[in-house]
């Protein structure tokens, strides 16, 4: 049985949203900077402990405000499809403060806006950078405690430029989604992890 989760990926400009996509999907890291500018669409099928996920990644611009209803969402080009995924990954950047505050707001007008189904959309806070580690600027207990015991959210600290834990974070994601839409999955999902590592590939 094939599974088909709908991603989105936000946060400030700069952080690494498209090298983490792009590494998970094609283990490419660029070092030159190309902000994005549109909405971008990625349809990778996942094989995650015999399970296939077909997953529809979208990569979105930094938006100025989440859209407080669909009307909203679908008159803004950039933002369409924002309110009807499964899942968001938030990225900041563990060396910029400002941009671990976007990801505050974000996730604060997520939760305010998408009233329908919010508690069990899951929210995923990714501290990208990891290799500036001496640049940090919130300690990292500091963030954790805060994403994992106040917010309740997923939170996982990568590299994209050295594809460290890029592969841990789509794991959680689709451990996280199969938890929120299908608890079953989800079981089978843990037991399995608890009889051998868990395994992610791309088909």
């Amino acid at each position: 049985m094939v599974s088909t989760y709908r991603v989105a990926v936000l946060g400030a400009r700069g952080v690494g949203k498209s090298a983490i996509v792009r590494q998970f999907l094609y283990n490419e890291f660029s070092e030159v900077c190309v902000p994005t500018t549109a909405r971008r669409l990625y349809l990778p099928a996942v094989v995650m402990n015999g399970h296939v996920h077909d997953l529809q990644i979208l990569d979105f611009p930094p938006i100025s405000t989440f859209p407080v209803n669909t009307l909203q969402e679908w008159a803004d080009a950039c933002c369409r499809g924002l309110r009807s995924v499964h899942a968001y990954i938030l990225v900041y950047d563990i060396c910029c403060f400002d941009s671990f505050e976007y990801v505050k707001t974000i996730r604060q007008q997520i939760l305010e806006t998408r009233v329908i189904g919010t508690s069990e959309t899951p929210i995923i806070i990714v501290g990208n950078k990891r290799d500036l580690q001496r640049g940090r600027v919130i300690p990292r207990w500091n963030v954790s405690h805060l994403v994992r015991k106040t917010w309740k959210c997923g939170y996982v600290e990568c590299s994209a430029k050295y594809n460290w834990h890029i592969l841990l974070l789509f794991s959680e994601l689709l451990k996280s989604v199969g938890c929120a839409r299908c608890k079953h999955v989800h079981a089978a999902l843990r037991f399995q992890g608890a009889l051998r590592r868990n395994r992610c590939a791309i088909m």
